[in-house]
């Protein structure tokens, strides 16, 4: 009987070792971090926490463990990096074509990676707030089904495995928009940009972190926290940099390699914020070309999803699989492809507006000479310095009208608050785990007492003041206005011209900087060959270091 209760005590410690093994993920001490990170020079970057506290990674790795410990290996993931790391779609998928890799091994490798770095507190992001449990087996379906005669399968999304940040509806898994408040938002019907990729075949891999109900919640709190996925760090420089937002998530996975793609959206900055921050290429469309249905709002007026990719022909191949006409939003628009002339990959003949204050700038200086070098022509602008008057107030009455609106028709029915006022209630309950940056922006929405009609005025006579302040493009003749980062997000956003920014190199101190090409409305194709020329004249993005 005593040798039976050893081998059972035996039995179960191995039981619980393995088990132990299991758990990759563990709590850090994050408080000596913090301590210094109160001396950075950046008020929004004196952060309070990293980890998120409702948030188990561990869980949401369970599905795949046992496929990562019996059909991948570090050895199988170190051989694949060459046909993986920063390659472009078409190269991916020419590596499949060939027999070399599979949609399968792509998905494992990613997944592997993710828990890998993630797991590791010197190189963890806070990147990713979900995984597609059934993603291997789509995969799986994908290497089945593969069309091998169809040679267009090579600039396709097809079997290509994407993050979706975490305010836009995907069936499966939870739409949070980085909110405890919506932890229950877990049964939704897929949004309209997500069915368009599950249509063109895209694995659905996960949902990124980004920042709190989009980055309009608190006031200067930290761009990339979310009370649901944690404090987003920049793989550049972690807590060193900023992440920008609020597509933070979506911003810092593409640049660490965790998918071949990401979706991010934009009301104002979103999308050229973190894209330019994390040195990967990232795309706000015209308003309408994607569709806004199933997508947690802030403005109907300005709010549009967005690709964010390594390379320009990978934010062309996504954008064109999220395209398609949604009669359940009233900005979409059926796509007309529009001829651009002679337009070729080459600046020869291209006619570029900057404005001459932001030639202060000594990378940006430099790239404007290799421009001037490769045959484009520099106009310069005297720069007007004009307000946007009554800005927030788009945001805030649009805010408080919509979000019902999504929370009533697109949100799981387990979800409890119908309006902003019952979000500001909910976590003043719990402050300190619900909202630790407090939610200035969430309460002034309430303070707000433009009526309708008002807004109405004021959106009108924004998008004047902006398409005046960008007034060149039609009186110079220009093919874009350059700019660096998002310095002139608001501008574009309110005169609803689309924003393509690629990255322009990196700054004495690492960080990146990136170069954003402005141009007028539904000329999304246009831009995308400038960027395209401009990306292979300078290829300055590079791999963070610690990433590799």
């Amino acid at each position: 009987m005593k040798k039976i209760m050893i081998l059972f005590a035996f039995l179960v410690l191995i039981s619980c070792e393995d088990k132990k093994e299991l758990e990759f993920f563990k709590t850090y001490d994050e408080s000596e971090l913090l301590q210094k990170q109160q001396e950075h020079l950046i008020p929004r970057m004196k952060f309070k926490l990293l980890q998120s506290k409702v948030l188990n990674m561990n869980t949401i790795f369970k599905p795949f463990n046992d496929e990562l410990a019996t059909n991948f290996s570090e050895e199988e993931y170190n051989n694949l990096k060459p046909l993986i790391l920063e390659q472009n779609i078409p190269s991916i998928q020419e590596s499949i074509s060939k027999g070399i890799l599979s949609y399968e091994k792509l998905t494992l490798f990613y997944l592997y990676r993710i828990r890998k770095l993630e797991s590791d507190s010197s190189t963890s992001l806070h990147a990713i707030i979900a995984l597609n449990s059934t993603v291997l087996e789509e995969a799986r379906a994908r290497d089945n089904n593969r069309d091998t005669t169809n040679f267009l399968i090579n600039v396709s999304m097809y079997g290509m495995p994407v993050l979706i940040k975490d305010n836009i509806n995907t069936s499966g898994m939870p739409t949070t928009a980085g909110a405890i408040a919506l932890l229950e938002n877990e049964n939704t019907e897929d949004a309209f940009i997500v069915k368009k990729l599950k249509e063109a075949g895209a694995l659905i891999l996960g949902k990124s972190n980004l920042s709190e109900w989009a980055y309009y919640f608190c006031g200067t709190c930290p761009v990339g926290y979310s009370a649901t996925g944690g404090q987003t760090l920049n793989p550049y420089g972690r807590a060193i940099f900023e992440s920008g937002g609020s597509s933070s998530g979506s911003g810092a996975s593409v640049a660490a390699n965790y998918a071949v793609a990401a979706v991010g959206t934009e009301t104002s900055g979103s999308i050229t914020s973190p894209s330019s921050q994390n040195s990967v290429v990232g795309l706000k469309p015209t308003i309408g070309l994607l569709s806004r249905t199933g997508i947690v709002p802030i403005s109907t007026t300005l709010d549009t999803p967005g690709p964010m990719t390594k390379n320009v022909i990978d934010n062309y191949i996504l954008l064109t699989a999220m395209q398609g006409y949604d009669a359940a939003d009233s900005k979409s628009f059926e796509v007309v492809e529009k001829d651009f002339g002679d337009l070729e990959d080459s600046f020869k003949g291209k006619r570029f507006g900057v404005f001459k204050d932001i030639f202060r700038d000594s990378i940006f200086k430099f790239t404007m000479d290799k421009i001037k070098e490769a045959g484009g022509e520099i106009v310069l602008i005297a720069p007007r310095k004009v307000g946007l008057p009554g800005f927030l107030s788009i945001l805030n009455i649009e805010m408080k009208h919509e979000l019902p609106k999504y929370l009533k028709n697109h949100a799981d029915k387990k979800v409890e608050i119908t309006s902003v006022d019952d979000v500001i209630a909910f976590n003043r309950l719990d402050p300190t785990l619900r909202a630790p940056y407090g939610q200035l922006r969430f309460i002034n929405i309430g303070k707000d007492t433009i009526t309708l009609n008002e807004l109405e005025v004021i959106k009108k006579n924004l998008k004047t003041i902006a398409r005046t302040f960008f007034k060149a493009l039609e009186t110079q003749n220009l093919d874009a206005i350059l700019s660096i980062n998002n310095s002139h997000s608001a501008y574009s956003a309110v005169a609803e011209y689309p924003n393509l920014t690629i990255p322009m190199g990196y700054k004495k101190s690492g960080e990146p900087i990136s170069l954003t090409f402005i141009g007028k409305p539904n000329e999304e194709g246009k831009l995308l060959l400038l960027g395209h020329t401009f990306e292979q004249l300078t290829s300055h993005r590079k791999m963070p270091k610690n990433f590799k």
